[in-house]
């Protein structure tokens, strides 16, 4: 199977669920992170790795 082949092929449904994990987690640490109530610098802190992992996860996916 070359590039192109790859390209047109539909995404395996492993891959698709990954997409889908990314994202949700994009969309958690996103709402901590603009919360209108005042959070720990921890929980804050830790919302900036998830967004981190999940866009990472969404990007290789």
């Amino acid at each position: 199977m070359n590039i192109i082949e790859r390209a047109k092929a539909p995404t395996p449904k492993f891959f698709k669920s990954l997409i889908i994990i990314g994202l949700d987690l994009l969309s958690v640490s996103g709402s901590l992170m603009s919360s209108p109530i005042i959070l720990s610098a921890a929980v804050v802190t830790v919302a900036g790795y998830v967004a981190f992992a999940g866009g990472v996860l969404s990007a290789i996916s």
